[in-house]
């Protein structure tokens, strides 16, 4: 759980969830408070009709008042039939999850369908008149990605990504030269371009990121954020958090002789970050082998094919289709070799060949081509919006942090935020401090939610238009055991472990196994544990609610890592939530 969000707490704004009853109808934000006021109750409710009508005798005052106070509520032997009935449901839910197992079948975790609506899109419902935004624009045409770095530390991440913003004049020549004689006071003379990334004193000291860096750049045709996350081991919570909004991850590999080595290994941050690229949603990987102007590598084709050997195999373990998915360039990130133009052939005389093949994936010559040539798929404007929440903070409202993942928001369009069910309307959208009259899937946004506050929006929570999402504390999950606490040797009922999906953390409990698949195939009904290598079908449970989707209808919601003792020991996707409640 994440010891910084404080414990979140349904307002009076928001729909009393009612055990059994009917999926409550998302409230809009009430009036000042009147005794009677009756519009946040759903009137279908089966629990509020036997309250008002046989409990009651018709008298709303009443019934109001006895439907938010539980305790007198479960005296009342009407009442007690509705709530077993929802807990039928439960258990006929969880006998689903037998059913299930025997439909899963290619065990491998595999995100190449297309996204697809859980519903059909519906119109999003709108002020009749929205609210005007001064010099509110329309977006800029060109597709925005997030660009994630990731790799082991000292790889050379926050170097190339401040290389990228000197290279495309993001960054004058003045402070350039401010930064070279920092980094030369400090004996560092090769950290001074990873000092436009490192900007707080720890980690300029250290020489190691610590917060997830952000910055910005453009080409002809993309604009991007770079997002430069940590690669110690301490910090993979907040590399999650960068690599949750990533569209495109760029994997640093060091190819000096003992660093990539180091990063490697087991214990080594490459295979965890990779592993992680993979499940938090990324698109493409584009592993970049740095380093190759250091003097134990001068540009040779030997070491630079002995890297990429040993990664092909590991990624393809990782879910990755290599053709599709996977690009490699080797590059300097410190001389900008490669970066925006390509290395002179005196210095590397294979590399023109290569590209011009297509070898490896990659028939661009430097990385900035590349990036430029990627296709992004599954973007859908049309759909109902869906915006998780990376942060919020108060400027006269509340305003969140996200990165749009499905739909079109505008100012003045009403909105639900999940898992309290909170209707807001959408004062104004800023990308950066930019107002916008509307944001594309893809787009890191500002929104703005009118009478929200700071309790009601928090890193987690998720931004909808309906169809809301669901929000849910069970769920029937594939996964793939990964790797495992030294003292915990084997995976089985009662494992505990840190839930991350999209910008959300939760304590979970996995509960039941339904079946296993070894590495060759074995299926193993109703196993009693799982080890590493193996593919489970398991029910997992929430300490408190989260915003999910099934993997099939949303991938950006349905995806999931579970973390413990600082190691990534399963990645997973939702396959089946706990049916809607009815009457």
């Amino acid at each position: 759980m994440n010891p910084s969000a404080g414990e979140w707490k349904p307002s009076v704004a928001a729909t009393e969830w009612t055990p059994g009853g009917a999926a409550p109808a998302p409230a809009p934000v009430p009036p000042p408070k009147t005794e009677s006021s009756v519009s946040d109750i759903d009137e279908s409710d089966p629990l509020w009709q036997v309250v008002l009508n046989k409990i009651c005798n018709g008298d709303r005052d009443r019934a109001l008042k006895l439907i938010n106070d539980p305790d007198q509520l479960t005296k009342y032997p009407e009442v007690e039939a509705i709530l077993a009935a929802g807990d039928a449901m439960e258990e006929d839910w969880e006998k689903e999850g037998d059913k299930l197992a025997e439909e899963v079948d290619g065990m491998a975790i595999d995100d190449s369908k297309p996204a697809e609506s859980a519903a059909p899109p519906t119109k999003m419902e709108e002020e009749k008149e929205p609210e005007k935004v001064v010099a509110a624009v329309e977006g800029d045409p060109r597709e925005h990605l997030n660009l994630v770095f990731i790799g082991h530390v000292d790889a050379g991440k926050s170097t190339l990504s401040g290389n990228i913003l000197y290279l495309t004049e993001n960054v004058d020549k003045r402070t350039i030269e401010k930064y070279e004689a920092e980094a030369k006071e400090r004996n560092r003379e090769s950290w001074f371009l990873a000092f436009i990334m490192d900007t707080n004193e720890e980690e300029r000291a250290k020489g190691k990121t610590v917060e997830v860096g952000r910055a910005k750049f453009e080409t002809d045709l993309h604009r991007y954020s770079i997002l430069d996350a940590p690669g110690h081991k301490n910090y993979v919570p907040n590399m999650i958090m960068g690599a949750s909004q990533a569209d495109v991850g760029v994997l640093v590999i060091s190819a000096r002789k003992g660093e990539f080595e180091a990063g490697f290994d087991k214990g080594g941050q490459t295979r965890e970050h990779a592993l992680l690229a993979k499940t938090l949603g990324v698109t493409y990987l584009v592993v970049v082998i740095n380093k190759m102007d250091e003097p134990t590598v001068k540009w040779s084709k030997e070491r630079y094919d002995q890297c990429i050997g040993k990664l092909r195999p590991f990624l393809k373990g990782c879910g990755f289709k290599i053709k599709k998915e996977v690009k490699f360039m080797p590059i300097s990130g410190l001389n900008g070799a490669n970066v925006k133009n390509e290395v002179a052939e005196s210095e590397c005389g294979w590399w023109k060949q290569m590209w011009q093949s297509g070898e490896n994936n990659t028939d661009k010559p430097t990385l900035m081509s590349l990036l430029d040539s990627l296709d992004m798929k599954g973007r859908d404007p049309e759909a109902p919006v869906r915006i998780p929440v990376l942060d919020r903070y108060t400027d006269r409202g509340t305003i969140a942090m996200g990165k749009v993942e499905s739909g079109t928001i505008r100012p003045g369009m009403k909105v639900t935020v999940m898992p309290t069910r909170q209707q807001f309307k959408v004062d104004g959208v800023w990308s950066e401090e930019t107002p916008l009259s509307s944001a594309r899937p893809g787009e890191n946004v500002l929104v703005k939610l009118s009478g929200a506050g700071m309790d009601e929006v928090q890193k987690g929570f998720v931004i909808c238009t309906p169809p809301a999402c669901r929000s849910v504390d069970k769920l029937i999950c594939q996964i793939m055991v990964m790797d495992l606490p030294d003292q915990a040797k084997i995976l089985t009922a009662g494992f505990k472990a840190n839930f991350h999906a999209h910008t959300a953390e939760e304590e979970a409990t996995v509960t039941k196994i339904f079946e296993t698949t070894d590495r060759k195939g074995k299926v193993t009904k109703g196993a009693r544990f799982a080890n590493v290598g193996q593919t489970v079908v398991c029910m997992v449970e929430l300490e408190r609610t989260v915003p999910l989707e099934a993997f099939d209808d949303y991938p950006f919601l349905g995806r999931f890592t579970l973390r413990t003792e600082g190691k990534t020991c399963a990645i997973g996707v939702v396959k089946k939530l706990p049916p809607k409640k009815e009457g």
